[in-house]
């Protein structure tokens, strides 16, 4: 089979490797047929994840059909039609039945990072029964890719990690596919105020079409002044960190009121500034997460039914043979207008 391969920061290619196996009873080998490409793959192609070594076929993202189970998969059949979610879950650790799916003592983010991942023709799943979401005949592939992982993340890492209520102010730093994802979901809770804090004006447009109530460009103006006189001088009561670099992370510590949450999404490389000595007394809740998807089938439902537009979250379409391309354009998102790509079979 054809699979994307990482070969160290800033290396990759489309390449012939061998076809999955299953190893374990309770394994599926699923056919892709649609993926797409995380801002968590760069930060792979950065060399900010160093647990991902060469030779890593990338991605944790996509829909595809079951081509061969283990003998231990109740769940699913050959020809079932699958949702694969980027959190491997064993189902029966302590962690996961805390939900706490993240920190599966056989699982957690695995693919594209500790075992071989989703951009390629054939994924191996370990313990499928509990890693995969079967998809209703009729139902939208594309809509469903982003399921797999930024709609869940922005909700879970963002939103109730950031205790957003009804009529609060909200500031999310960083417009990208994730902060979207936070944007979109955001709105379940109806807070007075969302603030998108970008560089790139595209995407802030975007933001501002999917329901921020302002936006504002912070290579352009000063994020913090301005964050601050749409609050009244208070701050937000939620600062969603959605970008990953100490710069954002610092913005969010400077605009939050006291007894206020920051949530930090992004995946951080690098070290960031924490500055309690202004903190301290503020009554300020940080909060960490890797997404640990137990939110998928509620955001299911809410894709499904059309509450949740996840579809327009995708701005490009590829062949998956055109990989290398794609990864071009999703890593220069400023000029070509890009957030979420899809990835076809």
């Amino acid at each position: 089979m054809k699979a994307l391969v990482y070969h160290g920061p800033a290396k990759q290619s489309w390449e012939e490797k061998p076809l999955p196996a299953i190893q374990e009873s309770t394994d599926a080998i699923v056919k892709i047929t649609k993926t797409t490409i995380c801002g968590t793959d760069l930060h792979i192609m950065k060399g900010d994840v160093p647990t991902v070594t060469d030779g890593r076929i990338l991605g944790h993202e996509g829909v595809g059909i079951i081509e061969e189970k283990g003998s231990g998969v109740a769940n699913f059949k050959k020809g079932d039609h699958v949702l694969i979610s980027c959190i491997t879950s064993c189902g029966k650790c302590e962690y996961c039945k805390k939900g706490m799916y993240s920190h599966c003592e056989k699982g957690g983010w695995i693919l594209g990072n500790m075992i071989d991942g989703t951009q390629a023709e054939y994924v191996r799943i370990p313990y499928a029964d509990n890693s995969l979401y079967p998809i209703p005949a009729g139902a939208d592939e594309e809509a469903l890719v982003m399921l797999s992982d930024i709609l869940p993340t922005g909700f879970e890492c963002g939103v109730l990690n950031g205790k957003i209520q009804p009529g609060d102010s909200v500031a999310i730093v960083g417009a990208g596919p994730i902060g979207l994802a936070a944007l979109l979901t955001a709105q379940f809770y109806t807070p007075a105020q969302i603030i998108m804090i970008d560089v790139d004006d595209n995407r802030l447009q975007v933001a501002k079409t999917f329901g921020a109530t302002s936006i504002v460009n912070s290579s352009k103006e000063n994020a913090i002044e301005k964050v601050m006189a749409l609050t009244g001088e208070k701050g937000v009561d939620t600062a969603i960190e959605a970008v990953g670099i100490p710069a954002t992370f610092e913005l969010c510590q400077f605009v939050i009121a006291p007894g206020g949450c920051i949530a930090n999404i992004g995946v951080h490389g690098k070290s960031v500034e924490l500055h309690l000595e202004t903190l301290w007394s503020r009554n300020i809740s940080i909060t960490t997460r890797l997404v640990d998807t137990v939110t998928t089938p509620m955001l299911f439902k809410n894709v499904q039914s059309g509450k949740l537009d996840a579809k327009k979250l995708i701005t490009h379409h590829f062949k998956l043979e055109q990989i290398i391309e794609a990864y071009k354009t999703f890593g220069d998102a400023a000029k070509e207008k890009a957030l979420k790509v899809i990835l076809e079979a």
